[in-house]
């Protein structure tokens, strides 16, 4: 078991090479992406341990805790976010997770919560996300999240939305169109791109539950 518990930068680096992504399009192959390591790493009793409670507001103005209010118990779906997107791949992929809300249906703000947090928190604001939003019509159990710099990057790296490369990982417009999917009671993890499939995407999901 202890080989499962990896720290989930190493887990990033590893999604982020083409065979996994190449592997990832037969829906198949999903549930070997689904058995990636835990998030939980050696020495820690539980998640709040990995996780820390860092305060973020949502597109609507709630203020959240990220582990016991967003994660804990739940199965969740996340992303990082760039409302400035040079590549557009943003767009793109919020357009993907809003098919992936409609495949998996009213399940979604039942026990599975879809998250996607600002990298650029100081521009996007929650009046911004809350536009950026509506512009996807994204429905219930889905929140954009902003908050601290120091906090964001902390998740994003715990995540293991980051490059081994500092100068690629330091650079926002160089963030991963990858999606981090997890079931927090049963502590199953997998990352997988973010543009597969919606029906992929979700399938994967699934079989997290």
């Amino acid at each position: 078991m202890n080989m499962r518990r990896k720290m989930l930068g190493g887990l990033g680096a590893v999604a982020l090479t083409s065979p996994l992504i190449m592997h990832a399009m037969d829906p198949k192959a999903v549930p070997l992406l689904a058995d990636t390591p835990d998030i939980l790493p050696p020495g820690a009793s539980n998640q709040t341990d990995y996780f820390p409670n860092s305060i973020f507001t949502t597109h609507e103005g709630r203020k959240v805790r990220f582990y016991d209010d967003l994660v804990k118990d739940k199965i969740v779906i996340i992303n990082m976010l760039l409302i400035t997107c040079r590549d557009g791949i943003c767009p793109l992929m919020t357009a993907n997770l809003r098919a992936v809300q409609q495949a998996l249906g009213d399940r979604v703000d039942k026990d599975i919560f879809m998250y996607s947090m600002s990298i650029n928190p100081e521009y996007d604001t929650d009046f911004m996300l809350k536009s950026y939003a509506n512009a996807f019509d994204v429905g219930k159990g889905w929140s954009f999240l902003t908050g601290p710099t120091e906090d964001t990057e902390i998740i994003r790296r715990k995540l293991g939305f980051s490059s081994l490369d500092p100068a690629i990982d330091k650079d926002p417009n160089q963030h991963t169109g990858m999606v981090r999917i997890g079931n927090d009671k049963l502590d199953r993890w997998c990352m997988m791109p973010g543009m597969l499939s919606a029906k992929q995407i979700a399938y994967a999901v699934r079989d997290l539950s």
